[in-house]
Formats: C-alpha cells, sequence, structure tokens
C-alpha cells in the first residue's frame, strides 16, 4: 500500500539532486567559457611577449650583418641561443611541460644580453586601456 505522505518525505531530497545536476550542468557551460576566456588572455600575453623577444633579435641581427663587429662573440652567441629557445618554444602545445622553463630561459637570456650590451630595455606588456585585455 502506497504512503500519502512518501512524495513530501522525499521532496527534499528531489529538489537537492535537481538543484545539483542543474548546477552542474550550469558550471560545465560556465567554466568552459572562462576557461576559453583566460586561454585567449595568457596566450595573447605569451604571444606578446615572444613577439617582443624576436623583434629585438630581429634588430640585433640585422646590426650584426651590418657591421659584425659590433658585438663581442659572447653577445653574438647569446642572440643566437636566444633565437633558438624561442624556434624551441612549442606555441601549438601549450601543455607542454618545456613552455615555462623555456620562458624562464628566454627571459634570463635577455636581460643577462641586455646588461652585456649596456641597453636599458625590459619587456612590460602591452599598455592596454586599464589592462583588461577582452576578446
Amino acid at each position: 500500500m502506497d504512503d500519502p505522505f512518501d512524495s513530501s518525505v522525499n521532496l527534499e531530497e528531489t529538489h537537492l539532486k535537481e538543484g545539483y545536476d542543474e548546477g552542474y550542468s550550469n558550471g560545465l557551460v560556465e567554466g568552459k567559457e572562462e576557461g576559453k576566456q583566460v586561454g585567449l588572455k595568457v596566450g595573447f600575453e605569451v604571444g606578446e611577449e615572444l613577439g617582443f623577444y624576436s623583434g629585438c633579435i630581429h634588430i640585433w641581427t640585422s646590426a650584426i650583418q651590418m657591421d659584425p663587429t659590433c658585438f663581442s662573440s659572447r653577445a653574438k652567441t647569446a642572440i643566437t641561443q636566444m633565437q633558438d629557445l624561442i624556434h624551441k618554444y612549442p606555441l601549438m602545445d601549450p601543455e607542454d611541460l618545456q613552455v615555462q622553463e623555456i620562458m624562464d630561459s628566454l627571459r634570463l637570456k635577455f636581460k643577462l644580453l641586455c646588461s652585456s650590451l649596456r641597453v636599458k630595455l625590459h619587456y612590460n606588456g602591452y599598455p592596454a586601456e586599464g589592462n583588461d585585455t577582452q576578446f
């Protein structure tokens, strides 16, 4: 025999499960969108920094082509090493474990090279309005 109050007793449990299922589904959708936005922002920032270093290397190698004696052999070696690090950076595989190691090496090499060349260059990021880049 069915108890007339059975559905009332299970009402709280039923609503709890429905709320959990709905919240989980909404969280998946919003989590994907938030992840996409963060990924775009971080990817843009990394590309921007790599582009800055690549531009510096391009200028330095152009100077070397015009006057091969303008830099020491040590500086030329550092420029070549930076260029190799940029080419080695896994642009298409951001989950590669070497990503952070390569970027740290590139930053360090850049600082050492600027110091040895006695130039005051540093990468601060692109000066966006309010530093709140939206895609």
